[in-house]
């Protein structure tokens, strides 16, 4: 299962679902993060955190820890 998080700048692939059942799951949906939705990682922070992700034409920065819950499909 491959997650946002284990992408590499310049590297995309499609949201399969976005884990959990919190507040967190409830704003990333709010943004944009759907099933179906096309993502790319941008670049990072100089430390590693956050990165900065690329959803519907906007710049997002996630931390790690956000973008481990959402799970890509495995063909990207």
């Amino acid at each position: 299962m491959r997650t946002l998080a284990d992408l590499i700048p310049s590297q995309a692939g499609r949201i399969q679902a976005v884990t959990g059942v919190d507040g967190l799951t409830q704003r990333l949906s709010e943004l944009g993060f759907t099933p179906g939705q096309s993502v790319q990682v941008v670049r990072f922070a100089p430390l590693g955190d956050p990165m900065q992700i690329r959803i519907r034409g906007f710049n997002i920065a996630l931390r790690r820890n956000e973008a481990q819950r959402v799970i890509l499909d495995s063909v990207s």
